[in-house]
């Protein structure tokens, strides 16, 4: 789930193309909702016992679906004018004029309603709601109004960005425990060098609107490249959590271990010369990094750990 507020309006300089179903989909930002939801299915298989019913977690990946949905809308209605600034993303529906920032507001708030209030119908704990709307304020009323104003918003969104596979998992158990927090811990710290990278490759346009992320502080990218290592070295331990409370066994051990180890290799080769094609590297390296940590820590936990 992730950005900016209150800048002067720009005036279009034609009359608006009407808004169409593809920008409705386009606000919802689809590419990283797929990622939001594969951590929340992972969530709840790695949760999963015995006579757990399917169902459950289908609930779960479609409420929190439709709550982070609402969120990217809200999003982009308040960073619609810090958008309207930067090279990619000045042509999203709102900036571009295809959808009015009424409709958007409005279209946003819905989505998270329906999907907390089908969290709330459809599985028997009231957690997942609760912990889906928390998630949605800190992101929309926290995380975006802080890009404007402090580096740590990266910190701050990556509560949020770190919940989805509590959801999944809270679905299933009912309750927060060890496991939950360390499936939380992973995506956290997973998250700082992902969205640095990002930040990297797009630091000029995030200065020109205004954002303050650490690499428009950093044009040398010192600080921005031992941040990515550091939280890459604090990854391998992190990724090992599941295993020290009982809930991995050994062949996710190394999995996990050479996958942070793979994902840290990119982050020195960063800092050794921060650009960004090495920035990129990065990137791919901690899409490659996450998926198959959590298919791990499934396959670990359904195939070789009894369930607890």
């Amino acid at each position: 789930m992730k950005a900016a507020l209150l800048t002067p309006a720009i005036a279009p300089t034609a009359a608006p193309a009407a808004g169409g179903l593809a920008d409705y989909v386009a606000v919802t930002r689809p590419r990283i909702a797929v990622l939001v939801l594969f951590t929340v299915g992972a969530g709840g298989l790695f949760a999963a016992l015995p006579g757990t019913p399917p169902a459950v977690i289908l609930h779960a990946i479609l409420g929190t679906a439709l709550v982070a949905s609402g969120a990217s809308a809200l999003n982009q209605w308040l960073e619609r004018h810090t958008d309207a600034r930067m090279r990619r993303t000045k042509d999203r529906p709102l900036p571009a004029g295809r959808l009015t920032p009424g409709a958007v507001f409005a279209y946003g708030l819905t989505l998270a309603a329906v999907g907390v209030s089908y969290l709330l119908v459809t599985i028997a704990s009231p957690l997942p709601a609760v912990l889906a709307g928390v998630t949605f304020a800190l992101y929309v009323a926290v995380y975006t109004p802080l890009k404007t104003r402090t580096t740590l918003n990266t910190l701050v969104g990556a509560v949020p960005g770190a919940m989805p596979p509590v959801i999944g998992y809270a679905a299933v158990r009912g309750e927060v425990d060890a496991a939950a927090v360390a499936l939380f811990a992973i995506v956290f710290v997973w998250q700082i060098p992902h969205f640095l990278a990002i930040a990297w490759m797009y630091r000029e346009d995030y200065s020109d609107a205004g954002l303050c992320m650490l690499p428009v502080m950093d044009p040398g990218g010192r600080l921005t490249s031992r941040q990515m290592v550091l939280y890459c070295i604090a990854l391998i331990p992190v990724s090992l959590t599941p295993a020290l409370v009982s809930r991995a066994g050994p062949g996710y051990v190394v999995c996990a271990s050479l996958l942070a180890v793979y994902f840290l290799a990119s982050c020195v080769r960063f800092a050794r010369s921060p650009d960004d094609e090495r920035a990129r590297g990065v990137l791919r390296a901690s899409l490659v990094y996450l998926p198959l940590v959590l298919v791990a820590l499934v396959l670990d936990r359904l195939w070789a750990s009894p369930p607890s």
